[in-house]
């Protein structure tokens, strides 16, 4: 039997954690349950995640309900980390969606709903801790309807809830307000409901488990994590509502189509080369989602959708590169274990797969909407406490790259300093700590700020010509500049010399030329332009009469690389740019009552509001805000709201800057424009 794999997430301190502890124990597969504020839990494995008491990565652990197997995948709460979140949403087959009957729909709580909605993810809500002071269930019920969906269905009541003896209650099949909302979704129960017949228990369920599947109705129910109240009605949902069908499961196999690798040969223990087991609609496909290391290396986390996975069989990792499995381990009871083969609805960490990054694609995976991940808008500056180690942290940051894409580590070549892209100040504290805990390397961060970019204005073109004005380079090179389409990036073309010069060379000056292209007029990248090589000049190979290649006399790629930097920044000077800041689209959520003052605020921070709509005394604002201003936005919503503003962003567009002050950023290393010192540091 195929497994359920199953996502637990939750608003920070909702419960997570403690509700995946709670279930390990009621399987048997712990013997005590663990505590996030003793750090003892099985899912919160590196140190920080236990000091902290929230989780950072997502974890796999493995559990059997009754006769069904359940891998579950505990992700972060906290907005810095939503990207894990994300990543670990597309391979899963249902979620349990955790919130605290005290404290009720959390801002995080609605981003993560919209993730699930987006993904259409079946979903079961748990409302936990319901045994502590202040719980109140059909409040929070209230709130599900009104901020996430109107076809919540609890399944549950609270008894006594508040005291340390409070418990869970399932609700007859038969009742009235149960049988209705169903009936607003199911045509079956609908028709028999308005005839007044007499609805049966097994109607009820048999529509339930037709209707949560396809995302029409979301079971609610209520309990404690930490007494164990409600566990087992949870349980249940889980088996009977979030399980795949086997027509699912079999969908799944039969729509993923793999290609078959010339050659491939049938091995009956093994299986053919591409994975293929023989048998029909069993062509293997499967997702990559995660990245990490170990002592013994590097570790490849996929969901497997259909088919079946071996040791020795090769995965194209590229469309002209395959590469071999040397080792299948698969969460189990007592952990990671160690498997020969790996079937449809697994997921299982894979060695041997050197160059699969996360996102990669085996086959054709089930049609799901992919997670997008714009870049963070916002750069830090890293460096070690102590220089000696600039080595050792530039490793460590291409070893945390490789885990997590989106920080894109760069090493500035010339001042030797580290740059990554973040989300938040929580993020940073978490990269210096892993750093040091687990890399052995004190950092600080030297400064934080937003990515701005430079677009070109006008047009211009520049000459460099052999043996004139000091130019060293056996080269001669003009290029023109120009302003491109918005979003167009940057465009190269040899222009006329594409036979005049050899093709190193031209790609010599293209390299020149993105490199330069990085550190614009005020030190911010330039984008969307466009380069044209309009004239240039080189020595041919020669070497003096009866010797080798000379390097004095005949020109080398070297030549041109360097040159083009002076060039072009001479096009950029006369051409000037424009720097532009990023923008963000929001979408934010308040109290009506709080309107007024919400809307003071956006204003003084250069937001401006594209649409504004009311619902069920909410106020949904759409609109635009400057990035660098984000941050200070969501530091005072929940002052201005009462904690129940809900701010998603996302990255959306480069607007040129409005102020008199012009952001500029340090330039590294040498700048081309001053020719003479530009010459000296690039000697030929």
């Amino acid at each position: 039997m195929p497994p359920i794999n199953l996502g637990i997430l939750a608003h920070v301190d909702a419960g997570k954690t403690s509700l995946t502890e709670r279930l390990l124990f009621e399987a048997g597969v712990v013997d005590h349950i663990g505590s996030v504020d003793d750090g003892t839990t099985r899912t919160d494995s590196m140190d920080l995640e236990r000091r902290r008491g929230i989780t950072i990565r997502a974890a796999v652990t493995s559990l059997q309900i009754g006769d069904v197997p359940v891998n579950i995948l505990d992700t972060p709460g906290h907005p810095d980390f939503i990207a894990e979140v994300e990543r670990s949403l597309h391979v899963l087959d249902a979620a349990v969606l955790v919130l605290s009957s005290v404290e009720g729909v959390q801002p995080q709580t609605v981003i993560l709903w919209r993730a699930l909605r987006r993904m259409n993810v079946p979903t079961v809500l748990f409302i936990n801790k319901i045994d502590r002071g202040g719980a109140d269930v059909d409040r929070v019920v209230e709130q599900i309807r009104r901020r996430l969906s109107p076809a919540a269905l609890p399944l549950s009541r609270a008894i006594g809830q508040g005291r340390a003896d409070a418990r869970a209650e399932a609700l007859p099949l038969d009742d009235a307000s149960l049988v209705e909302t169903v009936a607003d979704v199911d045509d079956t129960v609908m028709e028999a409901w308005l005839e007044g017949e007499e609805i049966a228990p097994e109607q009820i369920r048999a529509a339930m488990r037709r209707a949560v599947p396809a995302g029409a109705l979301f079971p609610v129910l209520c309990g404690s994590a930490f007494t164990g109240a409600g566990i087992e009605d949870l349980q249940d949902a889980i088996t009977s509502l979030l399980k795949p069908s086997e027509e699912h499961v079999s969908g799944l196999a039969e729509g993923a189509v793999a290609g078959t690798a010339e050659g491939a040969e049938a091995d009956p223990e093994e299986g053919y080369a591409d994975g293929s087991t023989g048998r029909p609609g069993t062509a293997r496909s499967a997702t990559v989602f995660s990245v990490d290391h170990d002592a013994r290396g590097r570790r490849v986390w996929m969901r497997l959708w259909g088919g079946e996975l071996a040791i020795r069989d090769t995965i194209p990792v590229s469309a002209t590169k395959a590469e071999r499995v040397t080792e299948l381990c698969i969460p189990g009871p007592g952990g990671l274990a160690v498997a020969r083969r790996a079937f449809s609805g697994d997921i299982v960490a894979v060695r041997g797969l050197s160059t699969a990054r996360i996102g990669h694609v085996i086959g054709t995976p089930p049609p799901r909407l992919p997670p997008k991940f714009p870049p963070a808008t916002m750069v830090a500056a890293l460096e070690p406490v102590d220089p000696t180690q600039r080595g050792a942290l530039f490793t460590a940051l291409s070893v945390l790259g490789d885990e997590d894409p989106l920080i894109e580590p760069r090493l500035d070549e010339l001042d030797g300093s580290a740059r990554i892209r973040i989300h938040g100040e929580v993020q940073k504290e978490v990269v210096v700590t892993v750093l040091e805990e687990r890399f052995g390397v004190r950092t600080v961060f030297r400064d934080t700020s937003v990515i701005c970019i430079e677009r070109v204005l006008g047009s211009a073109t520049a000459l460099e010509e052999m043996d004139k004005d000091g130019n060293p380079y056996l080269a001669t090179l003009g290029l023109r500049l120009e302003a491109g389409e918005t979003g167009s990036g940057i465009t190269f073309h040899p222009g006329i010399e594409r036979g005049n010069l050899p093709a190193a060379f031209i790609s010599a000056c293209e390299e020149g030329v993105r490199w330069a292209l990085e550190q614009g007029l005020h030190g911010w990248p330039v984008t969307d332009c466009k380069v044209t090589m309009t004239a240039s000049g080189y020595c041919p190979r020669q070497s003096h009469a009866h010797q080798s290649f000379n390097k004095a006399m005949s020109t080398v790629g070297a030549d041109f690389r360097n040159l083009a930097p002076v060039v072009l920044m001479a096009c950029l000077e006369k051409a000037r740019t424009q720097v532009c800041q990023p923008i963000e689209r929001f979408e934010l959520e308040t109290p009506e009552p709080t309107l007024r003052m919400l809307m003071k605020t956006l204003g003084r921070l250069g937001a401006t509001t594209e649409s504004v709509t009311e619902s069920l005394g909410y106020t949904r604002l759409v609109g635009f805000i400057p990035s660098a201003r984000i941050a200070e936005l969501a530091a005072a919503l929940p002052n201005i709201t009462g904690g129940e503003g809900v701010l998603t962003s996302r990255p959306d567009h480069y607007s040129a800057f409005q102020g008199d002050e012009v952001p500029t950023r340090q330039r590294a290393g040498t700048d081309p424009r001053e020719r003479a010192l530009w010459f000296q540091a690039m000697p030929r």
